[in-house]
């Protein structure tokens, strides 16, 4: 009923194979079984159980194997495709891709799927670099590594965005193919039932509906060609489907989603997938991890940026020699302005714009100029985000308004998501009188 083990914990990346330290695991069975297994009971089925998956992975790569033989016979064109069957992920090993995806719900902390695709895209976009710096590495980085983290390359974000899409009950799939500068990237599409297509980038929740051009046609004049960043795609995949991309050419602007279509896309046997990505057939890969829910107090951090960023604009600007006057009805009156930008983040729809614009002209006297700059970012590091306001002119101009009758404005809404993924918004403004 009870044990205890040590285990040598390994680095991750370049440092899969270092020692960084030991964990000592002790266990005990609740109810307490009647029966005592020795250790050598548990060894044997682990060894039993590994034994297993290791065939089960080696069925599968023959499978694949002789699947790329086939794929490779109906085009030499499609040896140079993005189709990415294995991936390698920060512990180096090497797994099929769908076992990457899981399907993952929300729960209370996500409301709707364009819920789920800001909340991926506030996720910090880092490439994973090589020891020594040089080109980047390629490594799939496992969901709890990278919510941990917080930060991850797009290959991490299009999976969790594509699992939490699969949670909220789409028929969603990563795809990986080139953008439109050549570029090695991944992003997610959905196929409604009546096969309307939608792309959704994950690094800035962005959606795009893609119609395929037909290759035949007059060429498009700018203003009507795809506003999507793709230029190419290999394949798509979830939790239990892989397809490569079939078609006579792999351009996204002519290509078709009909998926099951064998002369468009080559599919991969579901069973043959599910083999060694179904549920409890490979227990040594990590599970998707439940979303844990936001620690910040949303009032209380976003009055405390607000005030470190009053104290900066009044430095700044007494180091200038001006004085500084803040008029707190002017920085309340920010307030929707904020929340409309956020809500038009998530949804895509702007609304409350024409209350904003009436409160602001009710504020500022006949004769006087109101301006404004909304900015946003994923930190809440006060001297990083001054700093990248002064670059803006807009800003700056702003901040170092001169004039009659000066007043400013400053206000800070924190936007919290899972994860302790946050939405920082920061508005700064001025009204001043107009000299002709």
């Amino acid at each position: 009923n009870r044990m205890s083990m040590m285990l040598e914990l390994k680095g991750t990346g370049n440092e899969s194979k270092v020692p960084c330290g030991v964990i000592e695991i002790m266990m005990e069975l609740f109810p307490k079984s009647t029966k005592n297994f020795g250790q050598d009971v548990v060894a044997a089925q682990i060894s039993l159980e590994k034994s297993r998956q290791a065939e089960r992975e080696r069925l599968f790569l023959v499978y694949a194997k002789q699947w790329w033989k086939e794929y490779l016979q109906i085009r030499p064109a499609h040896q140079d495709r993005l189709v990415k069957i294995f991936a390698q992920d920060e512990n180096m090993v090497n797994r099929p891709v769908n076992s990457f995806v899981k399907p993952l719900r929300g729960g209370r902390l996500l409301d709707s799927a364009r819920h789920a695709a800001r909340f991926v895209s506030l996720i910090h976009h880092e490439k994973v670099q090589s020891l020594g710096g040089g080109s980047k590495t390629e490594q799939w980085t496992n969901a709890h590594a990278f919510l941990c983290r917080n930060k991850g390359d797009c290959e991490d974000h299009a999976i969790l965005l594509c699992s939490l899409l699969l949670g909220f009950g789409l028929d969603a799939y990563v795809c990986v193919g080139t953008k439109s500068k050549g570029a090695v990237h991944a992003w997610v599409v959905t196929i409604s039932i009546e096969g309307t297509v939608v792309f959704w980038e994950s690094l800035n929740g962005h959606r795009y509906i893609h119609l395929p051009i037909d290759p035949n046609a007059p060429p498009m004049d700018k203003q009507h060609r795809p506003k999507y960043p793709y230029k190419s795609i290999g394949c798509v995949f979830n939790h239990v489907s892989f397809y490569a991309n079939n078609q006579p050419s792999d351009s996204v602007e002519v290509c078709k989603f009909n998926l099951k279509n064998e002369a468009d896309w080559k599919s991969m046997s579901q069973d043959a997938v599910l083999s060694v990505c179904g549920p409890g057939a490979s227990l040594a890969w990590p599970s998707m991890p439940p979303l844990c829910c936001s620690s910040l107090d949303s009032a209380l951090v976003s009055n405390d940026l607000e005030q470190q960023l009053r104290v900066m604009v009044y430095e700044h600007r007494r180091d200038l020699g001006l004085t500084t006057n803040f008029d707190d009805q002017l920085s309340y009156l920010l307030t929707p302005a904020l929340a409309a930008y956020e809500l038009e983040r998530v949804t895509g729809i702007s609304a409350g714009n024409e209350e904003f614009q009436d409160s602001i002209k009710q504020a500022v006297p006949d004769g006087h100029t109101f301006k404004g700059y909304p900015i946003q970012f994923s930190h809440r590091n006060a001297k990083r985000a001054f700093a990248t306001c002064l670059k803006s002119p807009v800003c700056e101009e702003i901040i170092n308004c001169r004039g009659d009758h000066v007043r400013l404005g400053v206000r800070v809404k924190v936007y919290p998501y899972p994860e302790n993924a946050i939405a920082t918004w920061i508005m700064f403004a001025c009204k001043y009188k107009s000299v002709l």
